[in-house]
């Protein structure tokens, strides 16, 4: 049997579960009355997770008034956690100017290769006083460094092995230009910026319990850079 902490848990969760941290954060800041976008959502496959906390907790579909998913990959129209869903096209967003209260990235900006454009979009499609959030590795914690060691056509073949549960149509190639405070700051420059880094609990540790103790011990003593994610909360000035 595949070895997992969260199954030794109370709830299926660890002590210190990002996603469990990340989203009660965007549940913060959603209502009934909330237009929400989802960039980079995929096919939605988090619904398969086992653990059913954290599934609600991530699923805004019926928390707020509309939910649209949108990604560069067909695999969007699979997606059933939103309800809306729409193709990214010559990395434009087919969508009306000022249309969202919240836009959420999730692993995606790990994969953005124009940040200015990116950044362009974001701030056309959110409203005054919206919100953009996302989280992603940062640019120097040690899995984002061991990718960039091996071209991304072998990142399947890598991932498959570390993380036998990951399916191949989740996996995109990685780019690390927007995954700095600095470069935040940099892209976004009159958002208010509230990004801070959180230390990840291990998710790459080959099922190995020896290999994910060894990891927990490093990422209590490493500096945050190299062990943490950045999550990145920007509310858009209001005009």
């Amino acid at each position: 049997m595949a070895f997992n902490p969260a199954h030794e848990m109370i709830g299926g969760f660890t002590e210190n579960d990002g996603t469990i941290d990340y989203y009660s954060r965007i549940n913060c800041l959603v209502n009934h009355n909330s237009v929400v976008l989802d960039y980079g959502a995929g096919r939605g496959g988090f619904i398969e997770d086992k653990c059913s906390y954290r599934r609600e907790l991530r699923l805004l579909k019926g928390k707020v008034k509309h939910i649209v998913g949108c990604d560069v990959d067909e695999a969007i129209f699979l997606n059933k956690t939103v309800d809306e869903t729409v193709l990214i096209k010559n990395q434009k967003v087919p969508l009306q100017d000022y249309s969202f209260d919240l836009i959420n990235s999730d692993y995606v900006l790990e994969h953005i290769d124009d940040p200015k454009l990116f950044s362009s979009e974001i701030d056309r499609l959110l409203k005054p006083g919206g919100w953009f959030c996302a989280r992603t590795p940062h640019k120097y914690c040690y899995i984002s460094l061991f990718a960039e060691l091996f071209k991304n056509n072998l990142h399947a073949k890598i991932l498959n092995f570390a993380q036998p549960n990951r399916q191949v149509v989740d996996i995109f190639p990685t780019r690390y230009k927007l995954n700095t405070r600095k470069a935040i700051s940099k892209y976004f420059p009159n958002f208010d910026n509230k990004t801070f880094i959180y230390r990840c609990e291990p998710s790459y540790y080959f099922n190995n319990k020896y290999v994910y103790k060894l990891e927990k011990m490093l990422s209590r003593i490493a500096i945050k850079e190299f062990v943490g994610n950045l999550f990145i909360f920007l509310q858009k000035p209001c005009k």
